[in-house]
């Protein structure tokens, strides 16, 4: 098998527990995901299959969120699963936080949460925090490409906040950021990630519904459909020498960077083309 499947992940579990379910579900030990999401966390979920695996370099890495956020208190975790480090008595409206809201769009810094499995020193954060370890936390620089509230709950004091941004956001800070900018603390209440690259929650397919081989076959997504570069159509003679990695010319194709090339409508390879010369990265036979 060769391909993606567009999974909606369910809450309660980890992404490695998805991947080990479709492992012993295909037999297939070449199995990996695009991007973890927090057990907590539900929605889009790519997994890859067989050698697609190689290809997940190659995919748009942007993902997109529904986010809820409660404020009036503040957790170690920035999410629901963490303990309640403060508790604030102040009220906010739909019109504060549209007054702070904007300040998150575009290119900001963000501090990531301590229990995040960034690695510092060697050490993952989380570990650091289990041990009530101090460590330095550098912020990192993320592109929040739009963001918007979408309800106000202002009896519960929960807002539903869609999220488009780059890959390393961390939606907790953003809910825990937006908690300190009014005065009131906030963290994340549930999570659901509507999108993934060109995987969309409208088209994802439960993770309980694929009970056997045959299920994965069905659903299994060409690679083709998934990737955004130019494409080249290779000749037989140009299959065969592309497949032992040699080079091939062909000066009537322009210039790129990464190209995928097909041979009887299937990704045979990822290359790049200069001045003519195509240039084998990976091949997938």
């Amino acid at each position: 098998m060769f391909g993606f499947l567009n999974i909606y992940k369910p809450q309660g579990i980890t992404s490695h527990d998805v991947v080990s379910y479709f492992r012993k579900l295909t037999k297939i030990k070449q199995i990996g995901h695009t991007g973890t999401l927090d057990p907590f966390a539900e929605g889009v979920l790519p997994i890859c299959i067989g050698k697609a695996t190689r290809l997940i370099e190659y995919l748009s890495d942007d993902k997109a969120y529904l986010a809820t956020v409660q404020f009036g208190k503040n957790t170690d975790s920035y999410d629901l699963t963490g303990n309640v480090t403060e508790t604030f008595s102040s009220k906010i409206s739909k019109a504060d936080i549209l007054t702070y809201l904007p300040r998150f769009n575009g290119e900001i810094e963000q501090i990531p949460p301590i229990y995040s499995a960034i690695k510092v020193k060697g050490k993952k954060l989380y570990e650091y925090a289990r041990h009530g370890e101090n460590i330095e936390i550098k912020s990192r620089r993320v592109i929040i490409s739009e963001i918007d509230l979408k309800t106000f709950n202002e009896k519960e004091q929960t807002a539903e906040i869609y999220v488009a941004c780059s890959k390393g956001t961390y939606i907790r800070s953003i809910a825990y950021d937006l908690g300190k900018l009014l005065n009131c603390g906030g963290y994340l209440k549930k999570l659901v990630r509507t999108k993934a690259g060109k995987f969309d929650i409208n088209f994802s397919v439960k993770m309980n519904d694929f009970l056997s081989i045959k299920d994965v076959e069905e659903n299994l997504i060409s690679p083709a459909k998934m990737l955004d570069y130019p494409e080249y159509e290779l000749n037989e003679e140009e299959y065969k020498r592309i497949i032992t990695g040699q080079s091939i010319c062909n000066k009537n194709i322009n210039n790129a960077d990464t190209a995928i090339l097909f041979y009887n409508n299937e990704v045979s390879a990822v290359a790049c083309i200069n001045d003519g010369v195509i240039k084998v990265n990976k091949v997938f036979v």
